[in-house]
């Protein structure tokens, strides 16, 4: 007779032991997806593909929506399913083109250049805004959340080779990018609608109410060069780290399981495949030797004082 062969639950690109799935179940996501959108903007020809291709002004919210549906794919999806979602991307991207704003020489979006510039301006943003909310991510686990997301870089066309593996590194990276990216019309554009998007007029106060200082603090949150370039003026640096820990500590009380609960479900899926153990919080890494800095040890410092955490120049 033979034996039971036990099935092992597919943990998917990245797993329960990564940095990466115990963050991006945080509800602080969705300003630094804001964020990413802000700083993607402000590459020319990145935005100009964006604008050519997408019905961006009338379904912002459908795209913002599918952009979280694709990471949380990736994150707490099968590997099938992350492999999947990667090639309908691509696919899709391969078929677009833009036309240059300064030259009008047409150009295809798929370009490696300026899908580096969105995976480093989403990956800066989330690490940005977790960390400076309160997430307890030691220097290595930021180090480590971006080697990680070299995978997100893979499957949308990127030679992980050519991504950074490092925080180190992502900053190089945007040292070197700056002088191409500017605030076109685009941009402005990009910027106004982030401001006051339109709904419903009888939506109109709850979107004053709750959606604008949302996007403010995403705006806030940028670094002081790009604030330079949008021309707008942003607060104090330490009253924007004030109002994200705030704001973070007033999300994170809202019951995990009940704010998993909204469309599409990936973090309650994923737990039923891989069990209660699989749950992801980033406070997690604070303590379990099972989160690891390098393999074969785990590290227990507090990731540094966020009392007096600043934004870069």
């Amino acid at each position: 007779m033979g034996g039971v062969v036990a099935v092992v639950p597919d943990p998917g690109l990245y797993g329960p032991a990564s940095v990466t799935w115990q963050c991006h179940g945080d509800p602080m996501m969705w300003i630094a997806g804001v964020r990413a959108l802000y700083l993607q903007a402000l590459h020319p020809r990145a935005v100009r593909g964006v604008m050519e291709n997408s019905d961006f002004r009338r379904d912002a919210w459908g795209r913002l929506l599918r952009t979280a549906d694709f990471v949380g794919t990736l994150t707490y999806g099968t590997a099938e399913e992350a492999e999947r979602a990667g090639a309908r991307v691509r696919a899709i991207h391969r078929k677009l083109s833009a036309a240059d704003p300064d030259t009008g020489e047409r150009f295809p979006v798929d370009e490696p250049a300026l899908l580096l510039w969105i995976h480093c301006a989403q990956i800066d943003s989330f690490l940005h805004v977790l960390r400076r909310s309160g997430v307890p991510l030691t220097p290595a686990q930021a180090d480590r959340y971006v080697d990680e997301n070299r995978v997100n870089a893979r499957l949308v066309g990127l030679d992980p080779a050519a991504v950074p593996a490092g925080t180190a590194q992502l900053a190089a990276y945007f040292e070197k990018v700056r002088p191409e990216l500017a605030a076109g019309a685009d941009a402005r554009a990009v910027d106004d609608f982030l401001r006051g998007p339109p709904v419903h007029p009888l939506l109109v106060p709850g979107r004053n109410l709750l959606w604008r200082p949302l996007a403010g603090l995403a705006y806030g949150s940028l670094p002081g060069w790009a604030h330079q370039l949008y021309g707008r003026p942003a607060p104090a640096p330490l009253s924007i780290t004030r109002r994200l820990r705030l704001t973070g500590h007033v999300l994170r009380s809202i019951p995990a399981g009940l704010r998993w609960q909204l469309p599409p479900g990936h973090i309650l899926k994923a737990m039923r495949r891989m069990g209660p153990g699989s749950r992801p919080s980033p406070y997690t890494l604070r303590t379990s030797a099972a989160i690891l800095d390098r393999p074969g040890r785990a590290r227990h410092d507090n990731g540094g004082d966020f009392k007096t955490w600043r934004s870069p120049d």
